[in-house]
């Protein structure tokens, strides 16, 4: 799929949305990007994703999605609600914001719509996915359908990360010769510290051991 037309990208300036973000310039003519305000705590992640748009040419827009933090009470959209240190067992952990994907590609997909565009991207993973439903693949099979039904449209939902766990993307990300931009430039961390962050919280470790594992292997 090599140079089609045009794609949107659901960029929210972490590791896996900016990587796509580049996946998706490599195959596309024109890449748009949208990000989502949604009173997150690592609303920082906003201005990381602003400049590398900026940087690199690609066309950004931010939609306000603050009810999303009147509907879902966590960990995300709370200050007063600590970061679970590590995932549970059983259950999703308390960063888990219910309906996000779902709404966060509805909202893309009608963007998409009103400019012609049917290729959405989004940076969801069923292998790092820490528990969260609405990244799986069958949750994004099954809203692609659904919303081609909802307008009569035929899109296209790709996930380009969704079989790779974290060693594998920054594979990805070297690939496509942006590794020193995904590592200092993108923000992960729940508390919102970019680049390796605050070093603690559930998405800080599983994106650092990536890395780490990534350079042990490529050194060799």
């Amino acid at each position: 799929m090599k140079n089609k037309k045009q794609a949107l990208v659901v960029f929210s300036g972490g590791q896996d949305s900016t990587t796509c973000l580049f996946w998706a310039k490599a195959h596309y003519e024109e890449v748009i990007a949208i990000s989502f305000d949604y009173g997150q705590r690592h609303k920082k992640e906003l201005e990381c994703a602003a400049a590398i748009a900026k940087d690199y040419g690609v066309e950004h827009h931010i939609l306000d999605l603050h009810l999303l933090n009147e509907l879902a009470p966590n960990s995300l959209t709370r200050t007063d609600i600590a970061v679970d240190a590590d995932a549970p067992e059983t259950g999703t952990p308390n960063t888990f914001v219910d309906g996000r994907n779902m709404v966060f590609l509805t909202y893309a997909a009608i963007f998409a719509k009103q400019r012609g565009i049917t290729d959405v991207v989004t940076g969801v993973s069923q292998s790092d996915f820490s528990g969260y439903p609405d990244c799986r693949d069958v949750f994004i099979k099954s809203l692609n359908t659904t919303l081609n039904l909802a307008m009569d449209y035929e899109f296209d939902l790709y996930t380009p990360l969704m079989w790779l766990d974290k060693e594998e993307t920054w594979a990805l990300a070297d690939e496509l010769g942006v590794l020193e931009v995904i590592h200092t430039r993108t923000l992960t961390c729940y508390n919102g510290i970019a680049g390796d962050g605050c070093g603690n919280c559930p998405a800080c470790k599983l994106r650092n051991r990536g890395y780490e594992r990534y350079m042990k292997r490529r050194l060799v």
